[in-house]
């Protein structure tokens, strides 16, 4: 009879799903908390860029909502395939000029941040996750 503990490879491969996935939760919750307690400060940046108070709204709260998601791996794939596509929408709506080397290193640091959340969304949170333990309870 097969032995049924995980092997350490995957144990191995489950702590690092779970460091991934509470880096890269981190500066969306950050950026989403700080936004939130700034509400005033965040409503005069987003007037500069030709933002709306609701669509401020919506971006601090799929910040925070999402990266709850990614941190706790509760509905990981749906947080990050949103996350993806945000930092996508960030990367080509407000960093496009490329001959200021700060805005083009912020356009590839969001790229990179959606390629680490389309592979997230594409692995799933892994055995250290709610997503994992909700699947197995309902077995």
């Amino acid at each position: 009879m097969a032995d049924s503990k995980p092997s350490v490879g995957a144990n191995v491969r489950d702590v690092a799903l779970l460091i991934g996935r509470l880096l890269l939760a981190w500066i969306f919750l950050h950026e989403g908390v700080s936004l939130a307690l700034n509400f005033s400060g965040a409503v005069d940046m987003a007037a500069q860029f030709g933002l709306s108070v609701p669509l401020l709204v919506a971006t601090i709260a799929l910040q925070i909502c999402a990266g709850l998601s990614i941190a706790t791996g509760f509905l990981t794939r749906i947080g990050a395939s949103a996350l993806g596509l945000f930092c996508v929408a960030t990367a080509t709506l407000f960093h496009t000029n490329f001959s200021d080397q700060n805005e083009l290193l912020h356009f590839e640091k969001d790229l990179a941040i959606a390629g680490g959340m389309f592979v997230l969304a594409a692995t799933g949170a892994g055995a250290l996750s709610i997503d994992r333990w909700l699947r197995d309870r309902s077995r």
